[in-house]
């Protein structure tokens, strides 16, 4: 993982994404938990937006928002120290999400963004100069910030895309793939809600959830027009290769028969005996067809072991099969 972190970290990105930044050396990376190996990869790989406001300037705003000035738990960790958070705990504890106020809705938004926002001061810093140690630290410390608050705005928001789906009448779309489609709705909102146009959230994603599930039927429509009748997962398989290896198996088969009936492996009579014997290749008797016999069966018809018969079979077999190879090189 972390030559893959510093392969990113040295292509960088094409036009549109995070350019190349500085990074530490890999026995730093190296150092990492893999949690954060990870995040730091993401982060320095896909493109760093964050919503703006007009407090973010404000210099007591951290404090306003995380309790306290961020502080590093100890010089090596990629976390900082916590305050309590009433709804982050209320999240992490309850079963059932707590419904916010425009308040408390809009200060999570701003945690959200603001620790988005010094990600992106972090990355922009990482192209002028190296990254230290202590910076890199600091930048997986506001990452995971940043997916603490999304994953507690989207926890909180997730029974509203199960209410959309319900009120949604479309039959002819599996209910799973609307869940689906809105979550990923709902992810989006998220990263770009502005709190501070004055609006409920909810008010914002039920729009975008409502119009992915018109995708959703879109799609289905476009399908079915396609493809008329049901899916049929044995319809999509081929059973070309199938059929050839059938055909090519009868085709040995036939040329077997054809070596033993003719001899042309040169097998002696005990050889054609215990082959008719053994694989029932001999002529029906009395309207019956004949059966396959075992080791002991046939060594009682030639008055031999078993074993001895299981040595003069695969002789034989070796005989028909040098000829078989042989056919199928002259052919």
């Amino acid at each position: 993982m972390a030559a893959q972190v510093m392969g990113c970290v040295k292509a960088g990105k094409k036009a549109g994404m995070i350019p190349t930044i500085k990074a530490p050396n890999v026995s730093f990376l190296r150092g990492l938990a893999p949690e954060d190996e990870v995040l730091l990869n993401r982060l320095i790989s896909e493109r760093s937006d964050f919503v703006e406001h007009p407090d973010f300037e404000h210099s007591p705003l951290e404090r306003q928002l995380f309790g306290a000035v961020a502080r590093l738990v100890n010089r090596k960790a990629t976390r900082f120290i916590e305050t309590p958070d009433a709804i982050t705990d209320a999240v992490k504890t309850r079963e059932r999400p707590p419904a916010l106020t425009y308040a408390q809705e809009g200060h999570i938004f701003m945690r959200y963004n603001y620790a988005r926002r010094r990600v992106a001061l972090l990355l922009e810093a990482g192209r002028r100069r190296k990254l230290s140690s202590t910076q890199v630290r600091h930048l997986l410390a506001w990452g995971h910030r940043a997916l603490t608050a999304r994953s507690v705005i989207v926890r909180l928001n997730m029974p509203l895309v199960l209410a959309m789906a319900k009120r949604t009448k479309l039959s002819n779309i599996d209910f799973n793939e609307l869940i689906s489609e809105g979550n990923m709705a709902l992810l989006r909102s998220v990263e770009k809600f502005d709190c501070s146009r004055g609006f409920k959230f909810s008010t914002y994603s039920c729009r975008a959830i409502l119009k992915s599930f018109s995708r959703v039927a879109m799609r289905a429509s476009r399908y079915r027009g396609t493809f008329p009748t049901e899916f049929d997962p044995a319809m999509e398989r081929s059973d070309f290769v199938d059929s050839q290896r059938k055909c090519r198996e009868e085709d040995c088969v036939d040329e077997v028969k054809e070596i033993f009936l003719h001899n042309l492996a040169c097998l002696s009579a005990v050889e054609q005996t215990v082959i008719s014997e053994r694989f029932a290749l001999g002529a029906p008797t009395e309207g019956f067809m004949p059966q396959p016999k075992t080791l002991e069966q046939v060594g009682h018809i030639i008055g031999v072991t078993k074993e001895r018969v299981r040595q003069i079979q695969n002789n034989a077999l070796k005989k028909i099969r040098v000829t078989l190879e042989d056919r199928f090189l002259a052919a």
